[in-house]
């Protein structure tokens, strides 16, 4: 090979990779759809919760959370994370749920411990007198009531909350407030927040919500399962509990990591390998949801 045709070859390999660079700088850069998570301690402060023989519910849920923000800002350190208690306050659902939506969080983790009331069982019967008037006079009659025995609910397990569907009405208000999403390239761009088409946008994001609230509550319980635990699966329920789910302007679930009131599962869930199994659970559904969402291989 000649002088000039080494040159030329040596210019050819040059554009080459100068071509390429070009082309991989303008390449557009996927920005992540989550940016920030809100983990939530359950209880705290003046409301402990559930109890169990010698530990209550806003102990464990704190210990939990404390975990669960360690593990996951390792493993996601392009994560902000923010807890709504990292120490035994009180926070009424309403402030967690502003806590929340002031930070901007994609994503709404409730870390809860369940409990069930003690079993009752009849274990005879006794006569007891009481008095009824009968033509405006007192007279005693005896009747047979029930001699009940309580004793600790047997019941154990792992089960993931998200919101009732029929108040998705109340997660779509404070969506159509929510400034992040008034200009949002997934939806269409809508100027007046008061408009009918506001409001169908703001569904839109409500129905978008419940379904990914729905897919992450699902791969935390196939996390549990994979760890050998009960599963009651993903659940609905409505009530002040939980009303924080509904409130939150972002996917949300609640997630309850076992039965306090069963003395076996208050050992596991104090202990420090069932804490670490636990949040090893939650934390492997997160990253995985996230890579979902953010259209990356898993």
């Amino acid at each position: 090979m000649n002088r000039l045709s080494s040159s030329v070859l040596v210019f050819l390999g040059v554009a080459v990779l100068l071509t390429g660079s070009i082309h991989a700088q303008q390449m557009p850069t996927k920005s992540p759809k989550i940016k920030t998570i809100i983990i939530d301690a359950g209880h705290g402060g003046t409301d402990q919760g559930a109890k169990g023989v010698y530990s209550t519910e806003a102990q464990i849920t704190l210990q939990l959370a404390l975990k669960l923000d360690t593990v996951l800002r390792n493993e996601m350190p392009d994560i902000s994370f923010v807890m709504t208690r990292s120490t035994d306050i009180y926070h009424n659902p309403k402030e967690k749920a502003n806590i929340a939506n002031r930070e901007n969080g994609d994503l709404f983790l409730c870390v809860h411990v369940n409990a069930a009331p003690p079993k009752k069982t009849i274990t005879g019967y006794k006569t007891v007198a009481t008095y009824k008037k009968v033509k405006g006079k007192k007279k005693k009659i005896y009747k047979k009531v029930p001699i009940y025995k309580y004793s600790p609910n047997p019941v154990y397990g792992t089960s993931t909350y998200v919101w009732a569907a029929d108040r998705s009405d109340e997660k779509t208000k404070g969506i159509i407030e929510d400034e992040r999403y008034e200009s949002s390239a997934e939806v269409m761009e809508v100027p007046d927040v008061n408009s009918p088409e506001a409001l169908i946008k703001a569904r839109l994001w409500s129905q978008k919500f419940f379904k990914n609230s729905v897919r992450l509550a699902s791969m935390i319980e196939d996390e549990f399962v994979g760890q050998n635990r009960k599963s009651w699966g993903v659940l609905q329920r409505n009530h002040m509990g939980i009303w924080v789910l509904q409130a939150t302007n972002m996917p949300a679930v609640l997630i309850e990591t076992g039965f306090i009131t069963n003395k076996e599962e208050e050992d596991y869930l104090n202990s420090e390998a069932g804490q670490q199994e636990i949040v090893r659970s939650i934390a492997n559904a997160v990253v995985k949801y996230k890579q979902m969402i953010d259209g990356k291989p898993q």
